[in-house]
């Protein structure tokens, strides 16, 4: 099965390289993906804290096909199943993604894999503000980091409407810190969401996820 593949080539590592690999542990995997810069870094958290994913596989497969007279090979950066079906994502700077060669790998890659019934995506830089909040809450990713009982309570209160201040405050005979991390972890989770277009706040107001 597809979703048990090894990554198709490891990442390198090497003096004066310009970009930073590494491995990102995915609370949807519960395991680590490579990546192999922080723009790739960056997509990987935008995919865990996605609910519709359901498996990250980074570099899942080797793409080759006759082009323009030619044999071409493409190994794109991530596969990610989700509920729509696969998604084949190439992460490019916006300026890279741009240039004729890029752009020329990009779009028979896009007809290759859309021919299959997938879906193709090229992945550039995302709002400052919106990574930064995510990357934020991907600190309280960790599900058995935290007290299950007052994670319960937590979900079990009329919360909507109300800011996250308020309610990290709405525990008095709890430890605050472990309060506004189960407030945390729970908008991680997505049974809370937040506006997420301006940097994360206490003044934020909750709203139960439909």
């Amino acid at each position: 099965m597809l979703i048990l593949a090894l990554p198709w080539r490891s990442f390198r590592w090497y003096k004066g390289q310009r970009h930073y690999s590494g491995e990102f542990w995915s609370a949807t995997v519960q395991d680590l993906v490579i990546y192999e810069s922080r723009l790739e870094l960056a997509r990987l958290l935008f995919a865990d804290f996605d609910l519709s994913v359901r498996h990250i596989l980074a570099q899942p497969f080797l793409l080759k096909a006759e082009v323009a007279g030619a044999v071409r090979k493409h190994i794109p950066d991530y596969l990610l199943v989700t509920d729509a079906g696969p998604l084949v994502v190439d992460v490019k700077p916006r300026h890279r993604a741009v240039r004729p060669e890029n752009a020329f790998t990009f779009a028979w890659t896009r007809q290759a894999v859309e021919s299959r019934g997938w879906r193709y995506q090229v992945w550039s830089e995302p709002p400052v503000v919106e990574l930064e909040n995510i990357r934020f809450l991907a600190g309280y990713r960790r599900d058995w980091l935290f007290d299950h009982e007052l994670l319960a309570e937590v979900r079990s209160a009329d919360l909507d409407g109300v800011t996250i201040g308020m309610a990290c405050r709405g525990w008095p005979r709890r430890p605050a810190a472990l309060v506004r991390a189960a407030v945390l972890h729970l908008l991680w989770r997505q049974y809370f969401t937040v506006d997420l277009t301006r940097p994360l706040s206490g003044s934020h107001v909750l709203r139960r996820a439909a």
